[in-house]
């Protein structure tokens, strides 16, 4: 098979901006999922796939309906559970926690919420699952997730990017081997 587009789209801007969500289901503002909405213009991509959170599903479900195309849900692309911190802003978690968190995701999860390796694998599968060109709306945690899998890039790599609501990085994959990176539009 020859390799296809795969356009990871961060979904938009919520209500309070800044805060751990994880799995906490906010709706994003109504500018928000529009700049996901024009940010999807001039993209090729023949079906949608969006996590299951609301601030990622309603720009993911216009996106579809306004170009006509198959919308998916699938939960695997949901953002880090974080836990005990999920809805607290960074500056509310105790530093040295936070801290440790950042520099080893995988021995430091936050209390009660998910390892680095945990969502590296579920995203690792709901990009095996991509059969063509697509668009997944989601969250920044499960973007850098699908970098570290596709290029095998370690943690400090991946959280090095800057991807603000409604950005969208562009990867050519190709099924079983090596990701290429496409574009990053913010």
């Amino acid at each position: 098979m020859s390799g296809f587009l795969v356009h990871l789209m961060r979904h938009g801007a919520p209500a309070v901006p800044g805060l751990l969500l994880g799995h906490r289901d906010d709706a994003p503002l109504p500018s928000g999922t529009a700049r996901c909405v024009d940010g999807a213009l001039g993209l090729d991509f023949a079906q949608v796939v969006s996590s299951d959170l609301v601030r990622a599903l309603d720009p993911a479900m216009e996106v579809a309906e306004a170009r006509r195309l198959p919308h998916t849900v699938d939960p695997r692309w949901r953002e880090l559970d974080f836990g005990a911190w999920t809805g607290l802003a960074p500056s509310q978690v105790d530093p040295a926690a936070h801290a440790r968190f950042w520099d080893d995701p995988e021995t430091h999860a936050p209390p009660g919420g998910e390892r680095w390796s945990q969502l590296r694998g579920r995203v690792g599968q709901a990009l095996s699952a991509l059969d063509g060109p697509s668009l997944v709306v989601t969250h920044a945690g499960a973007m850098r997730a699908a970098l570290s899998v596709l290029f095998h890039m370690e943690h400090r790599q991946v959280w090095a990017f800057d991807l603000p609501y409604s950005c969208v990085l562009s990867l050519r994959v190709w099924p079983g081997e090596a990701a290429q990176i496409v574009g990053l539009k913010a």
